[in-house]
């Protein structure tokens, strides 16, 4: 189907599979306002167009990298008005790089804490476990 403002047209169902997308998922894009109000058949079908599509595989990529929603809306802000320089976008995303290091960081300490947690506790059927004691200390 097509639709002279959209081009090819699909509807949420057909965009989900289309993306990998889920169905809950698109709606909640649709209601933080990551994606437009899409236009409505005369049917009062939701009609989605290619870039809606390009759109929502631009969030869904950015998701997969860990970008917040509040992060991909800046990104998709500077997308939208025209206004995106190469310089603002790398800004942004050593930002979230560096957010991302000090995730890593924080899992390796937690890492490093629970192995020698794990490796004191005997497993044995005892009353007294090395575990729950270092999380009581």
């Amino acid at each position: 189907m097509n639709h002279p403002a959209l081009g090819m047209c699909l509807q949420r169902a057909d965009l989900a599979k289309a993306t990998g997308c889920n169905l809950e998922t698109i709606r909640y894009y649709e209601k933080t306002g990551l994606l437009a109000e899409p236009l409505r058949s005369a049917k009062g079908y939701r009609l989605y167009g290619e870039k809606d599509v390009r759109r929502l595989r631009f969030i869904m990529r950015a998701r997969a990298l860990g970008f917040t929603i509040e992060e991909i809306r800046g990104l998709l802000t500077l997308v939208d008005g025209g206004t995106q320089t190469c310089v603002e976008v790398k800004a942004r995303t050593e930002l979230h790089l560096a957010d991302v290091r000090a995730k890593i960081a924080d899992l390796r300490r937690i890492e490093t804490i629970l192995a020698k947690t794990a490796a004191q506790c005997s497993g044995d059927a005892v009353p007294q476990c090395a575990v729950l004691e270092a999380l009581a200390a």
